[in-house]
């Protein structure tokens, strides 16, 4: 008899939502692209950030970060969890604003992003990228 396969761990972070989480989510993002021998790491590392941003900003509790490929050797998937209700919607272009267009950004870069509510409260952030 074969013992069932189990399904891969996905690499996961718990950050603290200080104005440390982005930085500590970039490198966390870098090294499992370098661990899976992917070289340019520069469009995730942004999309991590400003996901972890929002989080920090506009969330509540603590942030999980998830980093994992969509199927074997797929597309990569950044998901981003935290226990506030609010939604991130992107806002129309102000070109006196200093701030708020990083969802514009990251929408025009990746494959698809969206938003889900968790069961137990909260909701995760996703963008799969390109």
């Amino acid at each position: 008899m074969t013992a069932p396969a189990l399904a891969p761990e996905v690499p996961t972070i718990v950050l603290e939502p200080t104005d440390d989480a982005p930085r500590r989510a970039r490198r966390f993002l870098a090294e499992r692209f370098a661990e899976w021998g992917i070289d340019d790491d520069y469009v995730g590392r942004l999309v991590v950030c400003e996901l972890v941003t929002n989080a920090y900003r506009h969330g509540e509790g603590p942030i999980v970060v998830r980093v994992f490929r969509d199927e074997s050797d797929g597309p990569v998937a950044v998901e981003v969890w935290d226990a506030g209700e609010g939604r991130p919607v992107i806002r129309a272009a102000d070109q006196a604003a200093t701030s708020g267009r990083g969802l514009l950004l990251m929408a025009q870069l990746v494959q698809a992003w969206g938003v889900r509510p968790l069961n137990e409260g909260g909701k995760v952030t996703w963008a799969r990228l390109r």
